[in-house]
């Protein structure tokens, strides 16, 4: 059954025969992450994507001041890794830790790099990913130099709609780049307006 889910994302963008499926699954691993532990921690170097089949990770950084600055989350469905340290092979700045108790399919680069040649249609498949990512990281710098929280906050419900009421607070806020406090307000005077 995780496996379908994976398969069904692939779909979206390349079409896999049977021998094909039958190729790229022998490169993939399941994963069980319990709750509050990390897949990846800051300093190490990314050797695995996790396509997460149930449960929820978080990627976040944490600043000199100890704050914790979430950049993304993958609920049911998604991907993630640190892109950076997984692409140059260097160490990364990210840390994915579960937010609860969470399974999930791990692609190792070093398979992922097999795959390219043995189904050559996956390069495409990891290109179109790439590229969402790059896309959607440059739409939310830009979107939190020039907007309002209570924007942020809209945009984060349309692309993360089944966390909404699952995330605790303080984890939207920081992934909307406000304090917890403020976050509370924001949620309590648009509640309000409703």
């Amino acid at each position: 059954m995780p496996f379908d889910l994976l398969i069904n994302n692939i779909s979206k963008y390349i079409h896999l025969d049977e021998a094909e499926r039958d190729i790229f699954m022998s490169h993939l691993k399941p994963i069980q992450i319990k709750r509050k532990q990390f897949t990846l921690n800051e300093g190490e170097i990314c050797r695995n994507s996790v396509f997460v089949t149930n449960g929820c990770l978080r990627g976040f950084t944490v600043d000199k001041n100890g704050i914790e600055h979430v950049l993304s989350f993958a609920p049911l469905g998604w991907w993630i890794a640190d892109m950076y340290s997984l692409i140059s092979q260097k160490p990364g700045i990210l840390n994915i830790e579960a937010l609860e108790d969470t399974e999930g399919i791990i692609l190792s680069k070093t398979n992922q790099e097999k795959l390219y040649h043995e189904v050559p249609k996956f390069e495409r498949f990891f290109r179109i990913l790439t590229e969402n990512s790059l896309v959607a990281n440059q739409q939310r710098i830009v979107d939190n130099m020039s907007l309002t929280a209570e924007e942020r906050y809209g945009i984060f419900c349309k692309r993360y709609p089944t966390l909404i009421d699952y995330l605790p607070q303080k984890q939207i806020a920081s992934y909307i780049g406000v304090t917890p406090e403020f976050f509370s307000r924001m949620r309590s005077s648009l509640i309000k307006k409703k």
